[in-house]
């Protein structure tokens, strides 16, 4: 299993996304385009709590890409 690492610009990028509770689009490998903040990351995924407040899990392997949403 991959070891998380802390001191890759793409981890530090989305724990700033997390501390800051910033809006995010999620867009998947199967065209669905999430939105929400992301609650925690972890090796293999990242938890979204989407406008409902339901939390969804996204597996970092079924990412296309994450940005902030303005």
């Amino acid at each position: 299993m991959a070891e998380f690492d802390t001191g890759l610009p793409s981890i530090r990028q989305v724990q700033r996304f997390i501390k800051d509770k910033t809006k995010v689009n999620i867009k998947l490998t199967t065209q669905e385009l999430l939105t929400g903040t992301i609650l925690w990351q972890d090796v293999q995924c990242l938890c979204l709590s989407d406008e409902a407040n339901q939390t969804i899990l996204v597996w970092r392997q079924a990412l296309v890409y994450l940005k902030p949403n303005t």
